[in-house]
């Protein structure tokens, strides 16, 4: 039980709602208690009451059911309307700070994480579990103490009526405790397996639905079907298993709670039989088992769903559990005045530890304003070198400086707040071009948002667009075309004004007139800031001030243009090849 310790701290600062909640819910479930007695003095005290006339009978019936309306009708509605207000307004704030922690969690979660889970899966557990887990709170810790309270009130008023039928009313009681344990103890494990399932269900369609045309243009849609049954199918196995222990628990429990009944009846009767219990009280004791075990009843429903409830809290704090591979030092400081000098000393790095080297002992020192190309055949790591610099990942062994200083001493988001990143395929979110360009300085005026814009070569693109720049990019961009899509993210990185530039393969895959417009603006980009281009093309990255060839995440030539193709090394064949294949 302990994710429900853990879940009670969110719920703290919410107790005096709850316990004002249950104080009213307390009042709105009482209330109802009162018609078991109302029948029990109608038919005693004013039908069967031999010392009253028809008209007596007739004016006290009447002012009875007066206040008894004026209870139901007046009274009961607001106190109804308060509890079902409050419950939902307190359990919907918990639901609300959860997953505004668990956002702020995945935000802080690395690169390695979300390379070895699905989004989808990450989704569900933000919006699926952490909706499940307000039944804990309506029934766990609301309904669940009003059906106690309930029964606690009904049965102290079936003891002032008659002691020995309300034991027989409670004598299943015992019975009714040892199934649920016995049933609700196994549903635990079955809904978390259940909840697993169904979210592997929805990280699969999410990636299906986002690679929708890979699958029309290999014509695959029959082959992903049967993959899509089988990730269904299996849901609906662990739904069935769930369905099936469910129904054993409701059928034994519901037994239990529909033979009482049968049992006061009996009892009532003879006891009414022999003359030791009046017809009214015989018929209000027939209503309180009603009263008694309706709430019985619900505490069964909420067995299920607050099963349900924990096994999503399982799986909610399992995420919150996930460790953050880059983080803070406790004495990190923040990462101010860059002048742009950075440093690599004796670098290696892999991705998991008992993985393949992929950076091996590689020394660079990058002099501040200096445009370093890196270069070289795919899979050399040209990109793990640059994605250590705002610490995507951390080297594995050896140190990057920034201006003399280990980076790991910065804090992580002032550290990339002064790296401005380009990147092959650059996201864009489902917003305006403006918002997408805001990213770079949420802050931003429209006089810089346009200055940007105009800096990137952007500008004359974006007022030719329906709404300018309000127009909405669509998901990922998929409104705009290669060339525009990276012009919108060069902007970005132009408003934001970083002191150090990273450009990864940011020009290939487009036609030549969207290249040529790029590269002009990634070269008004990188003037007077410390680059870094990794590139793909060594045509586009001859005015670098020093070009590194990395084979094998090893540094094989450095030098400028001129120099390497003058030794005839590597470098000068893979020129000659491109040259050629041009």
């Amino acid at each position: 039980m302990d994710s429900i310790r853990r879940y009670m701290n969110f719920v703290k600062p919410y107790k005096v709602q709850i316990f004002g909640t249950i104080l009213i819910g307390i009042v709105k479930f009482a209330i109802p208690l009162l018609i078991p007695l109302l029948i029990k003095f109608v038919l005693d005290d004013i039908v069967q009451n031999p010392e009253l006339t028809a008209d007596e009978k007739t004016g006290k019936l009447v002012m009875v059911m007066s206040i008894m309306v004026v209870i139901f009708l007046v009274l009961r509605p607001p106190i109804e309307y308060y509890r079902q207000y409050f419950a939902q307004w307190t359990a919907s704030k918990i639901l609300y700070d959860i997953r505004d922690q668990l956002f702020t969690h995945i935000q802080k979660l690395s690169f390695k994480y979300y390379a070895n889970t699905k989004a989808g899966e990450v989704i569900s557990r933000v919006i699926n579990d952490v909706e499940q887990t307000k039944t804990f709170v309506i029934t766990g810790l609301m309904n669940l103490w009003l059906d106690v309270a309930t029964i606690a009130i009904a049965v102290a008023i079936m003891m002032t009526m008659d002691i020995e039928l309300t034991i027989v009313s409670l004598i299943l009681f015992p019975f009714y405790a040892f199934s649920v344990r016995y049933f609700f103890g196994n549903l635990r494990k079955l809904t978390r397996k259940r909840s697993q399932a169904l979210a592997e269900v929805q990280g699969y369609l999410h990636e299906r639905v986002q690679g929708m045309p890979v699958i029309k243009s290999f014509a695959i849609e029959d082959e992903e079907q049967k993959r899509f049954d089988a990730q269904n199918n299996n849901f609906l196995t662990k739904a069935i298993d769930h369905t099936k222990w469910n129904a054993k628990a409701f059928a034994v429990v519901n037994t239990i709670t529909d033979i009482a009944p049968l049992l006061v009846i009996g009892f009532s009767g003879y006891q009414a039989i022999r003359g030791d219990l009046s017809i009214g009280e015989m018929a209000a004791f027939i209503a309180y088992i009603d009263r008694l075990y309706n709430p019985l009843r619900r505490l069964v429903n909420s067995s299920t769903t607050l099963t349900q409830s924990i096994a999503s809290m399982d799986r909610m704090f399992e995420l919150i559990d996930e460790k953050y591979d880059i983080d803070d030092s406790p004495n990190a400081i923040p990462c101010e005045n860059v002048r742009g000098h950075i440093q690599f000393e004796n670098v290696s790095f892999s991705y998991e530890e008992n993985e393949e080297t992929i950076l091996k002992n590689i020394s660079l020192d990058v002099k501040e304003g200096e445009t370093i190309a890196l270069v070289g055949m795919s899979g050399g790591g040209k990109s793990s070198l640059v994605s250590l610099l705002p610490r995507f990942y951390d080297v594995t062994e050896g140190r990057i400086l920034l201006d003399g200083t280990d980076i790991r001493s910065f804090k992580v988001r002032s550290l990339r707040d002064k790296i401005g990143m380009v990147l092959q395929d650059n996201i864009l979110f489902s917003e305006s071009v403006k918002s997408n360009i805001l990213i770079g300085k949420p802050n931003a005026t429209d006089e810089e948002v346009i200055e940007a814009a105009k800096a990137a070569n952007a500008h004359d693109f974006i007022m030719n667009l329906p709404q300018g720049y309000d127009t909405k990019v669509g998901e990922r961009g998929v409104k705009l075309s290669g060339g525009q899509k990276q012009r919108v993210a060069i902007a970005r990185v132009f408003i934001k004004n970083p002191p150090i530039l990273v450009l990864d393969e940011a020009t290939s895959a487009l036609d030549l007139e969207s290249e040529h417009l790029i590269q002009e603006a990634l070269e008004k980009l990188a003037k007077e800031r410390t680059t870094f281009i990794v590139a793909h093309r060594l045509s586009t990255i001859t005015h670098a001030d020093r070009i590194v060839l990395i084979e094998n995440g090893e540094i094989v030539e450095i030098g400028r243009h001129e120099e390497l193709m003058a030794k005839q090394g590597n470098y000068h064949k893979l020129f000659q090849i491109q040259q050629l294949e041009h």
